[in-house]
């Protein structure tokens, strides 16, 4: 006989058990039904090599909303996080570097080492930044309006939205406008002349994105990574305690404590739908689940184009979903040290720069190159590289002496040009070390093991569609009332009872767990 709950969540990941955990608060009967053996989704930590334990996807915190973990009690289930400090540090080829810090003082004299106007300019910028992500950040938690806007209460709607500008200065309300649709490097050419202050700014801008710092719409994206903070403090981003699957961990046993059901190796097959309404979903193995609800934390394209039927769908609505762009630029390493990373630009180990975000990337012309490469289908000869070393936080995560460290670069282009990535993997592997030691000499000669996640890995092994980080590109026509797609950006699917509640969902990716909240409010309005 099929088991039966009031709702169903497919997915592990982070934003489905947000969902769960909410739910299951609110005594409903809920089921989450992950196909790996762990949760987390991305946000996992793995021993991939005896002794060390590596988040192989997600690396750092920020975005995860303190409402959620508040209400989730996430510190009660060990969810602790050390802030960044230093927050960046990008060493440039002159053998000059620059650090960013907590403490705004130290940031403006490493900035005045650049360029003095830039120095007296930049605590405007951070405020102006601030201000700015104060008001996009009331829209993290808020179900976008109807769209396009049927009646008076849907354009009430709007006008409520609009009234979250209120206090910003007629200017500040032109620059949030702006930021929607500008690059990160016309937006920071308005406020910088030095070219390491702004790549070290850009870096934001680019990340996980289809675009260069030239690309019109990658200012949001570093508006959106400068959302959020650490135990309280805005901006900041921080390594988290036993790596990022304690934060999925904290989640779960949260959910758990509440009544939830989790169930790993349990992947779907295919989502049931009967006379226009969901009935549950039936499993690899052939067993099957009923519910009246079931949520999505899986992408789009993977729940409507794979886990459903065509039939069961608007053809309008496949259409706009089979147009969904979902194809991933990012490429994750990670290694196993046995040191430590000595950089030509600052002599010294252990020092400030290892408990940094490292950057290469010595300036806005050399990331568009590297934009420039994959746009036709190649990866990046000298890639955007970000390193960083949980371990200069938290050395239980491996042997004494020893480090893990993790490399996110752009770009890598899921679809390749005359190649595939399975023959490239390996060789491209090899060509991002030799960038890392134009910097650190010793790269090499310290590395114990490595892992190369491409996008077609981080596809398999996360189960991502085009290895999209999240899930889904965060373009302008992507975006709030328009993601998914226009008219389904309130979670409710087009088949009752069906919502989606991943990152594929209004705001977006990070873990920040604002997808998985908003959702289960509103399939507890609809109950």
């Amino acid at each position: 006989m099929p088991e039966n709950f009031d709702a169903i969540i497919i997915g592990g990941g982070h934003n489905g058990l947000v969902t769960a955990a909410y739910l299951a608060r609110a005594r409903r009967r809920v089921i989450v039904l992950e196909a790996r053996e762990l949760v987390g989704g991305c946000a996992v930590t793995e021993e991939i090599w005896p002794g060390y334990r590596v988040s192989t996807g997600a690396y750092l915190s920020s975005l995860l909303q303190q409402k959620v973990v508040r209400d989730l009690e996430l510190e009660k289930f060990g969810y602790k996080v050390d802030a960044k400090d230093p927050a960046f540090f990008s060493p440039f080829p002159d053998g000059r570097c620059l650090f960013m810090w907590q403490d705004r003082a130290k940031t403006i004299e490493e900035i005045a080492k650049f360029s003095k106007r830039d120095a007296e300019t930049y605590p405007r910028y951070e405020e102006r930044l601030e201000k700015l992500a104060r008001v996009a950040e009331e829209m993290l938690l808020t179900t976008p309006p109807p769209f396009p806007p049927g009646g008076m209460g849907d354009a009430m709607e709007y006008l409520k939205l609009a009234g979250s500008m209120r206090g910003l200065s007629k200017r500040e309300v032109v620059a949030l406008i702006k930021i929607f649709t500008q690059s990160a490097a016309d937006f920071l050419d308005e406020w910088f002349e030095s070219e390491e202050v702004k790549v070290t700014l850009a870096t934001d801008g680019v990340i996980g994105a289809n675009g260069g710092p030239r690309s019109p719409g990658t200012a949001y994206i570093l508006l959106h990574h400068c959302m959020g903070g650490v135990n309280g403090h805005r901006g900041l981003w921080g390594f988290v305690r036993g790596g990022m699957g304690a934060v999925s961990n904290a989640i779960a046993e949260s959910a758990r404590s509440r009544g939830a059901v989790i169930r790993t190796s349990s992947p779907v097959a295919k989502i049931l739908v009967k006379e226009g309404r969901v009935r549950g979903v039936a499993l690899e193995n052939g067993d099957e689940i009923q519910a009246r609800i079931v949520a999505s934390g899986v992408d789009p394209r993977r729940t409507f184009l794979q886990l459903m039927e065509e039939r069961d769908l608007d053809p309008d609505f496949l259409e706009d979903i089979r147009h969904f762009r979902s194809e991933g630029t990012s490429l994750k390493m990670n290694l196993a040290l046995s040191g430590l990373p000595e950089f030509r630009a600052l002599a010294g180990a252990p020092g400030p720069q290892h408990k940094a975000t490292m950057h290469i990337c010595p300036s806005i012309d050399y990331i568009e190159r590297a934009w420039d490469d994959a746009k036709y289908g190649r990866p990046s000869q000298s890639p955007l590289i970000e390193m960083t070393i949980p371990t200069m936080y938290d050395p239980s995560l491996a042997p004494p002496g020893r480090h893990i460290m993790g490399i996110f670069l752009q770009y890598a282009p899921y679809t390749l040009r005359g190649a595939t990535w399975d023959e490239l993997r390996e060789g491209y592997a090899d060509r991002v070390l030799e960038v890392i030691e134009e910097y650190c000499p010793n790269i090499k000669s310290i590395v114990l093991e490595r892992q190369t996640l491409t996008p077609l890995d981080l596809e398999r092994r996360f189960g991502i569609t085009g290895g999209n980080i999240f899930h889904g590109e965060m373009s302008a026509d992507q975006m709030f009332v328009l993601r998914p797609v226009a008219g389904f950006a309130r979670y409710r699917m087009p088949v009752r009872g069906l919502y989606l509640c991943g990152s594929g969902a209004h705001p977006g990716g990070g873990v920040m767990g604002a997808p998985g909240h908003n959702c289960a409010r509103e399939i507890l309005k609809d109950r």
